[in-house]
Parts: structure tokens; C-alpha cells; sequence
């Protein structure tokens, strides 16, 4: 939770100065830099300011649907930092490091058993709850949710991978539990690795990979390009 404060304080500290400076140009106490006449273009266009993307990390959101999911970011940390524990439900898409927390929590678990770190991999449950419905952190590893499917669907009641239905493009995901186990005792069987990346862009962008439960043959979902997100436009 540090780590992302500071990232946070960083950023809207950033976000406040540029926009004072350019507050102050325009009012004409201060001459135009080319840095602040691109910010006014940027806030025009409604696109997010490139110093502000790189801060922030990858998105493909316009500047006002940027600006609500900072809000919600900063929504989550705070709870998290006034209570001080793990919140019940983690939800993913609001971390600026993600795979951090991830390996936090299969360090915590490899530490707590003694477990080597190199021997420690984690596997993903997918749940039949919504985030509302978790009253409590997980015993073992972590709840996470905010994420979204592309390419195929989640069947809650079948518990594994389906086609996706007609005109559907993306699922949302319930809750998913992370958790560590031996690397010899991580089940692969009659899953897919699917991949989960930052934004619908995908290059360069993976987060991880969720071991999911399917009936069909992984290559059926690889050669359709199956892969979860955690944050989707529109």
C-alpha cells in the first residue's frame, strides 16, 4: 500500500502542477511553454497528457473516463490505508503495480511455509461471488476482481470456459482467488493459461497468467486469441 500512495501522491501532485502552471498562462502571469500549449490541447481534445500516462500507466480511456478511474484508484487506496489490512476483495485494476502485489502474495505464502521462491508459482480459482458478496479477506492468498474476458465466455454454473454468445465481446469476470503452491503441485489439467494483460492494446502489456478451467482444448482458446484485461474501454 506504500508503494501505491506514493505513486498516487506523485501523480496527482504532478497533475496539480501542470495544471496551476497552465492556469497562470493563460491568465498571462506566466509565457506559454510549448509543455503547457500541449496541455490545453490535450484538455481540449479530451485526450489524457502524455506525462500524465506515463505516471500513470497504461490506458486507452479518453481524459474523462482517466480522471473517473483515478478517482476510483484513489477511492480503493484510501480504504485500504484507513484500515490498514488487505482489502477483502482487491480490485486489480486499480493498482499502479499489480504484478507487485501479486508477487506479495506468493512471497508471503512461500515465507510462511518455507517454501523456496524460485519453487512457488500461483494458481487462480475463479469464484461463483461478486465482489459485494466477500466478506472477508481470503485465508489463503487473495481475492481479486475488475477483470474482463475477451474471446470466450465464464460459465458460473458449468465452472469453465464456453464460446462466447452472439455479439458479446467482453465478459466480466467474478471474483478470483490468487493463491501460491508448490510449483510440483500446481494442477494444469483441463485448464487454459490465459494470459491477462493491462489494456486491450495487449503488447507488452502482461500482467500475468490465470490458469482457468476448460472443457475444450487450450489450443482451441489460443488460436482465438482468448485473453483477460484489466482495464477496458467502453
Amino acid at each position: 500500500a506504500l508503494q501505491e500512495s506514493e505513486r498516487l501522491v506523485a501523480l496527482t501532485t504532478l497533475i496539480r502542477t501542470n495544471l496551476a502552471e497552465l492556469d497562470l498562462g493563460l491568465k498571462g502571469d506566466l509565457t506559454m511553454s510549448e509543455p503547457m500549449e500541449r496541455l490545453a490541447r490535450h484538455l481540449a481534445e479530451g485526450s489524457i497528457p502524455s506525462a500524465w500516462a506515463v505516471a500513470a500507466g497504461p490506458s486507452l480511456r479518453n481524459l474523462p473516463g482517466w480522471l473517473e478511474h483515478l478517482r476510483q484508484r484513489a477511492t480503493q487506496l484510501a480504504e485500504w490505508t484507513n484500515d490498514l489490512t488487505t482489502p477483502r476483495s482487491v480490485w486489480l485494476p486499480g493498482l499502479f503495480n499489480p504484478q507487485s502485489f501479486l508477487t506479495a502474495v506468493m512471497q508471503s505464502t512461500a515465507r510462511k511455509n518455507g517454501w523456496p521462491l524460485d519453487q512457488t508459482v500461483l494458481i487462480t480459482e475463479v469464484t461463483k461471488r461478486q465482489p459485494s458478496a466477500i466478506d472477508a479477506p481470503a485465508k489463503d492468498g487473495a481475492y481479486i476482481h475488475g477483470l474482463w474476458l475477451e474471446g470466450a465466455r465464464w460459465d458460473d454454473k458449468a465452472g469453465h470456459l464456453v464460446d462466447s454468445k452472439a455479439k458479446e465481446l467482453l465478459c466480466a469476470m467474478p471474483v478470483l482467488l490468487v493463491r501460491a503452491v508448490p510449483a510440483d503441485k500446481a494442477e494444469a489439467r483441463d485448464t487454459y493459461a490465459c494470459p491477462v494483460y493491462g489494456t486491450e492494446a495487449r503488447f507488452r502489456q502482461e500482467i500475468f497468467t490465470a490458469n482457468i478451467k476448460s472443457k475444450a482444448p487450450w489450443t482451441k482458446w489460443t488460436l482465438g486469441g482468448v485473453a483477460m484485461f484489466l482495464d477496458v474501454v467502453g
